[in-house]
């Protein structure tokens, strides 16, 4: 098992891992980008974010974007920003999500960039995604409905002591 950075010759694993993810979500009535995404969209996540996965015999199995401040599809709140978390359904609830989560965490956002905090949306009528993110430290920071069809809850993890986008709203 290894953690790589994905690129545009992963585009159709990667594309296809993120609609196995996403098929239970959408199932729920949930509607998230990554669930209907298309090759076209999935090459232009890849040339503006950064995205890792863990890779196990060749195969995506988990993987997890991280949108820039800087970039073209900006968080709210002025810090890296988590979207489009999926892990392949053959291999739910093993932990390798918290796995990539944590290695992300440490090796990209703290030693990389430096990021005093990150933060990341998702749906607040989703039965358990927003007790998973507060088992791995993120709290609840801001509602707003985005016209999905649900409304977004924000979490914001502290990473470092020095946070200076001190955000409760």
């Amino acid at each position: 098992m290894i953690i790589k950075a994905i690129n545009h010759s992963d585009a159709k694993p990667y594309l296809a891992l993120l609609h196995r993810a996403y098929k239970q979500t959408s199932a729920l009535g949930i509607h998230f980008a990554a669930a209907t995404a298309n090759l076209a969209l999935i090459h232009r996540h890849i040339s503006a974010n950064a995205i890792y996965a863990i890779q196990k015999e060749g195969k995506l199995i988990s993987t997890l974007m991280i949108r820039y401040p800087w970039g073209d599809n900006p968080g709210p709140y002025g810090l890296p920003h988590l979207g489009w978390f999926a892990t392949d359904p053959d291999y739910a609830r093993q932990g390798l999500g918290g796995e990539l989560l944590m290695w992300v965490e440490a090796h990209i956002l703290q030693n990389i960039l430096k990021a005093p905090a990150v933060t990341l949306g998702t749906a607040k009528n989703h039965p358990w995604l927003i007790k998973m993110y507060e088992r791995h430290g993120f709290r609840q920071i801001g509602e707003a409905d985005l016209g999905l069809g649900h409304k977004t809850i924000y979490l914001k993890k502290i990473l470092t002591e020095s946070d200076n986008f001190n955000i409760s709203h």
